[in-house]
This record gives structure tokens, C-alpha cells and sequence, in this order.
């Protein structure tokens, strides 16, 4: 299994955008074979920062999805939500794996 971690700066006057932009990619990614985690939005302290985590049984079934991006109707959909709204500022994608006993 491989986790990713996905690091928002997001504009917080945008929130109600990234979380029609979140809701969007949650249902993408559980729907061509991820498990999505949830997104975590500021609560307290810094109002910036957003984290989603989703996972894949494997970097290859990963790579999979990701051929989607830029191509199918519903991935350029989500991604619209973002450009045309500005919600995202910037974002650092890192890749984990579960340490096994």
C-alpha cells in the first residue's frame, strides 16, 4: 500500500471552494480504485493549511489514476473548481508507506 499525503496552502476566504474541490476529488479517487482518508481543514491556529490523505494497494495502481488527470471529463471538472476559484495557493504531494511489524 502507498499513502499520499497532499500539503495545502489554500486561501481561507476560499474555503467553501476547496471544499466543493475536496468533496469532488474524494469521490475520484475511492471511485478508480484508492481508499480517500478525508481532507483535514484549519480548525484552530494557522487558517491556511489543508492535508488530504489517500491511499492505493500500489504505486502501479496509482500511476493508473493518475492517467485520468488531464483527460477525463470529471478529473478536468474538479480541477476547474480549483483554478477558477484561486482556493489553492500551493501543494507538496509526498508518498508514504506503512511501517509492517
Amino acid at each position: 500500500m502507498i499513502t499520499c499525503v497532499v500539503d495545502y496552502v489554500i486561501d481561507p476566504a476560499k474555503i467553501e471552494a476547496f471544499e466543493e474541490f475536496g468533496r469532488r476529488w474524494v469521490e475520484l479517487v475511492n471511485r478508480h480504485g484508492g481508499t480517500h482518508h478525508g481532507y483535514y481543514l484549519p480548525s484552530e491556529g494557522a487558517s491556511d493549511r489543508a492535508i488530504a490523505l489517500f491511499s492505493f494497494p500500489s504505486f502501479a495502481a496509482y500511476e493508473k489514476y493518475r492517467e485520468l488527470f488531464g483527460v477525463d471529463p470529471d478529473f478536468l471538472a474538479a480541477d476547474k473548481i480549483r483554478n477558477d476559484s484561486g482556493c489553492v495557493l500551493r501543494y507538496d504531494r509526498t508518498f508514504m508507506r506503512p511501517l509492517a511489524d
